[in-house]
């Protein structure tokens, strides 16, 4: 499962399936993850111009309808809410990705905002990063 989850891009999530079903192959799994992550855009547009057309990749999509900013602030909080009662072990991972939706919706927190974007990102890079290295032998 945590290398199916590296083909979707998404280092972090195959970190946290990771810990939870294949601890002793963590090292690896986060290795290949980022490493992935990282050549996904040398990787990715040859594929994607072998795959299309390019009358296809110049189609513009509309926006059937403009969503208001109560429904903006209210999704995360209720995506929060129900995936915490159905599966409580990935109420960590959804509810962090649900957060960084209410820091750019609300708007009042800029500042945190942009922290969290910035320093905080790299600083957990670096934790995350040293501590999955530790576990490798």
């Amino acid at each position: 499962a945590s290398i199916g989850i590296i083909g979707g891009a998404d280092g972090p999530t195959a970190i946290f399936l990771t810990t939870k079903l294949a601890p002793h192959l963590l090292g690896a799994i986060a290795v290949a993850a980022y490493s992935y992550m990282a050549l996904i855009p040398l990787i990715q547009p040859p594929i994607m111009n072998l795959l299309t057309t390019a009358e296809s990749r110049k189609i513009k999509m509309v926006q059937t309808r403009v969503v208001s900013k109560t429904e903006k602030i209210i999704f995360p909080i209720l995506v929060t809410m129900f995936v915490a009662l159905l599966l409580p072990d990935t109420a960590p991972l959804i509810g962090c990705l649900m957060l960084g939706n209410l820091f750019k919706e609300t708007g009042c927190t800029d500042r945190l905002s942009d922290t969290v974007q910035n320093a905080l990102m790299n600083i957990v890079t670096i934790l995350l990063s040293t501590a999955v290295g530790s576990t490798m032998v």
